[in-house]
């Protein structure tokens, strides 16, 4: 099989969206549940700091045990226990109708949405790489990437669940020189940490408000972390002028409250995918 992968393209691009497809589908259910797991976190601790100094708290009522693998996914409109023929990646949400098979309830397009965006980038990293350990890496770098955007875009959120074991994976891998060599991955993520970090210092004290969260500022270390320092120039820019035409189309088409926060995750998160495939050959482009 391992031959196989390795002389035939088609093959290993096959197998890549195949295989995608599931990861696509587990994402799903990360994005879903890691807030919702964050939050029960924070009201626990938050409950017995408050207990420790003495405070009366409000019983609060939680069901059982709530992760990433239990309890199986269901309508949360009837309860229905999703079914593993329902539970195939697109197939199902397309027979289905895109409804729930008990109650019809509407399943939101995204489910489908996020398997099908899965797949095509994660063939478009393996076509890209070839058979190999950058194109395994690319894999784990652009599905980690896709659960941030997605997680933020829905509740301005950037887990560290997340972000700093794919750091620190970052610069384990460019150990190996995969993406870039050591030092640079070194300081990459020290600068991409840095560089937001006295952005948002300096817009607090010239403001007083504070204009992005603490999650870039790890994020952007991420994407340094793997690419190496060379190529955050490219992802700041890419990332604040797709940032700025949407959140300039929000307020001007739609009536977006200027001052209702716009998650950057999604943009550095894409324009980090962009200088995985192509950021080389962009700066080369650019420097020569």
């Amino acid at each position: 099989m391992i031959e196989l992968l390795q002389t035939s393209t088609a093959a290993l691009l096959t197998v890549t969206a195949l295989f995608s497809l599931l990861v696509g589908s587990f994402l799903n259910v990360v994005i879903h549940r890691l807030p919702v797991m964050m939050e029960r976190q924070w009201h626990q601790e938050a409950t017995a700091f408050l207990d420790a100094q003495g405070h009366s708290v409000p019983a609060r009522e939680t069901p059982g045990d709530y992760n990433l693998w239990v309890p199986r996914s269901a309508c949360p409109q009837c309860g229905h226990r999703i079914t593993a023929l329902e539970n195939i990646p697109i197939l199902s949400y397309l027979f289905l109708r895109g409804r729930c098979s008990e109650c019809g309830t509407g399943i939101p397009l995204r489910y489908p949405l996020i398997e099908a965006s899965t797949a095509l980038l994660s063939v478009l990293v393996v076509w890209h790489f070839g058979f190999g350990w950058q194109a395994a890496g690319g894999l784990i770098f652009t599905w980690a990437l896709i659960a941030l955007a997605v997680i933020d875009l829905r509740t301005t959120l950037l887990p560290d669940s997340i972000t700093l074991p794919l750091l620190w994976l970052g610069l384990v891998i460019n150990l190996g020189a995969i993406y870039t060599d050591t030092a640079s991955s070194l300081i990459g993520a020290v600068a991409g940490y840095m560089s937001l970090w006295l952005v948002y210092q300096t817009f607090r004290l010239l403001t007083g408000k504070e204009g992005m969260g603490f999650g870039d500022f790890k994020l952007f270390a991420l994407i340094g972390a793997w690419l190496g320092w060379q190529l955050l120039p490219l992802v700041i820019l890419l990332s604040s002028l797709v940032g700025a035409v949407v959140g300039i189309s929000l307020i001007l088409f739609q009536g977006r409250d200027k001052a209702q926060p716009i998650p950057f995750g999604p943009y550095l998160a894409a324009a980090g995918f962009i200088a995985l495939l192509w950021g080389n050959d962009i700066m080369a482009l650019y420097l020569g």
